[in-house]
């Protein structure tokens, strides 16, 4: 048996023995990212340095990241899909390359002192290639020369093994992916392969990303300059298969959560075969979305139950699994007693989680009394709107019926769609959608756009507003309080979206001086300088940095230094910042607002 935390061990030793740098897990809340939401993968906190940036830590990087993901939210509930997980990681910046990563990759899995996992037990994917780009041969060749049976390996299509970009132009290159055999058999062709595969005889395991392209503006695949290595092994996944489980919800760090669940519903002493699948579902579905929403709530950046982004998948969460309670008849009140549990569990790992546990169980208890006031009126008006359709001779709920119980009940569309479903009815989402941003709520559509993931925008005018936000950290300290902190960024190309704490409303005079203040430093002719220190030496300069917990041993500091001679900004970052105030335009803060309770949010512009 091996478990989660003896797993996370192997895989960090393993790579700091191949002079690999251990960075912690950055927020699951990205910075300056405006195309995720959530972390969704390892690279996103590494965005820069994959495009070219130097990284303070060096060019072989390591971690355990933690990630949500709800494009495959549907599916939670299954025997392998999860919200919330976490994803060990190894990097190289322009260091090794293609066959270097697949034979570390090689020796981690088969090697007796790590995985130990016999070569009959596992296949491996590579691309086949296009018209674009050439076919892996490389790839193919280096696990060949490693010991694989050839008959294992198997060249597919790129929406099989291809990564990026995300957007329509940055790097990009094939994968490779390895697959554990979950049931002793062996596939006898490519096409035998993508069977066994679909039908869960295999398990993919690690995914190695060979960033050896970028797609330029005219779309054709050039050669990067800076070839990089991002790979990703799902810790549940690999815990659950390496011990012979065949669903993730065995393993150390989600069973105990598990099973809170069917003790509160009853269920605790009934076999899995008295178990139905419907009530099986529905309790894993609550041990996902509970775990995830503890990890959100946990996060240092501070996000709480809301209509609009991040704030909206939490409370999506929440419900989904208040609604699931019920299903299989948790009728009290649940939330915070499998919190706690959760807390137990991943707080040793996440030190914030535990900090933090003390406002997860208020913010669950709150949302909890919310939604269950609404939840029984609710679902008797969605019922008698059912009846009423059935009676007409019509199976799909109106957007009007849909958004009357978002907004008088607090519905997720995705709740209404999934009980209308359950009872053989459809759902107008679009023009439910229509409905909901007209009222300047957080529309699905928009919300699964920003989950697509990808690389941040590294624009010009980009580059210049993460200076801002810098800038407008600094005049909120000096201005109105030295005790703000960042609670959150997200750039475009157009704006500047920048949460700090606070809890009242900033004054029109306030405002106005804090525009004056950051205008007053771009007259200032100011000029960026960025240096490498150890963490302590950085803070021993006076560098503030706001979530220090994410930092390595060497960091970047960038001071924003006037003609003057006054110092405007000193922080840690990653970057990318400008060179000078050179173009930067007038700063304006256009919209101040609330974004959540205790947290304000500016938006602002360069004009």
């Amino acid at each position: 048996m091996i478990t989660t935390i003896e797993l996370r061990k192997k895989f960090l030793d393993f790579f700091e023995s191949k002079g690999h740098i251990i960075i912690p897990s950055a927020s699951l809340i990205p910075e300056n990212d405006p195309t995720v939401l959530f972390t969704t993968a390892g690279m996103h906190p590494l965005v820069p340095y994959l495009l070219g940036e130097t990284h303070p830590q060096g060019k072989r990087l390591c971690n355990i990241q933690k990630c949500i993901r709800t494009g495959d939210i549907d599916d939670v509930g299954d025997s392998w899909h999860l919200s919330f997980f976490e994803m060990m990681g190894n990097w190289s910046l322009g260091d090794y390359f293609k066959k270097e990563a697949i034979e570390m990759s090689f020796e981690f899995l088969t090697k007796n002192d790590y995985l130990a996992i016999p070569l009959e037990r596992l296949s491996v994917t590579a691309f086949i290639g296009d018209n674009d780009c050439p076919k892996d041969i490389e790839t193919a060749f280096t696990w060949e020369n490693l010991g694989l049976n050839k008959s294992r390996i198997h060249f597919l299509p790129k929406e099989d093994n291809w990564w990026g970009p995300a957007g329509e132009t940055g790097p990009c290159g094939p994968d490779t992916e390895m697959f554990y055999h979950v049931e002793d058999i062996q596939e006898t062709s490519t096409e035998d392969f993508v069977k066994l595969n679909k039908r869960g005889k295999f398990c993919e395991i690690w995914n190695d990303v060979l960033m050896e392209y970028n797609k330029n503006n005219e779309g054709k695949y050039e050669e990067s300059k800076q070839k990089n290595i991002d790979t990703g092994m799902g810790v549940e996944r690999t815990v659950a298969v390496l011990n012979g489980f065949n669903n993730v919800y065995e393993i150390d760090n989600l069973k105990p959560i598990l099973n809170k669940v069917l003790i509160l519903s009853g269920k605790e002493n009934k076999t899995q075969e008295e178990i139905s699948l419907e009530e099986k579902k529905s309790a894993r579905i609550i041990t996902d979305h509970l775990r995830a929403s503890v990890m959100i709530l946990g996060d240092e950046k501070g996000i709480t139950p809301s209509n609009v982004d991040q704030g909206y998948i939490l409370r999506r969460f929440i419900r989904r699994s208040i609604r699931h309670a019920k299903l299989i008849g948790i009728n009290e009140k649940f939330c915070k007693s499998i919190a706690e549990v959760v807390v137990n569990i991943m707080g040793p790992i996440y030190h914030e989680v535990e900090k933090n546990k003390e406002r997860i169980f208020i913010e669950l208890e709150k949302e909890e009394e919310k939604f269950l006031t609404a939840l029984g009126g609710g679902t008797k008006i969605l019922e008698k709107k059912l009846d009423f359709l059935s009676k007409a001779g019509s199976n799909e709920l109106n957007a009007k019926g849909a958004f009357d119980l978002f907004q008088s009940y607090g519905f997720p569309i995705e709740m209404t769609v999934e009980i209308c479903k359950e009872k053989g009815f459809s759902v107008d989402v679009k023009g439910f959608e229509k409905l909901l941003k007209e009222h300047q709520d957080l529309s699905r559509k928009g919300a699964e756009q920003k989950f697509k993931g990808g690389l941040a925008d590294d624009s010009v005018q980009t580059t210049k507003l993460h200076t801002c936000a810098h800038l407008t950290l600094s005049a909120l300290k000096e201005l109105i309080d030295s005790n703000i902190e960042q609670k959150g960024a997200n750039i475009t190309a157009e704006r500047l979206r920048f949460d700090f704490n606070l809890d009242r409303k900033l004054t029109s005079e306030e405002i106005r001086k804090i525009e004056d203040w950051v205008n007053e430093a771009i007259k200032d002719e100011f000029k960026v300088n960025m240096n490498i220190l150890t963490l302590d030496d950085a803070k021993k300069t006076g560098a503030h940095g706001t979530f220090t917990s994410k930092y390595g041993e060497q960091v970047k500091v960038y001071t924003i230094k006037g003609k003057s001679g006054k110092v405007y900004s000193k922080e840690i970052c990653g970057g990318p910042h400008v060179e000078d105030s050179k173009g930067m335009g007038t700063y304006k803060i256009i919209k101040e607002e609330s974004s959540s309770a205790g947290i304000r949010r500016i938006k602002a512009i360069l004009e």
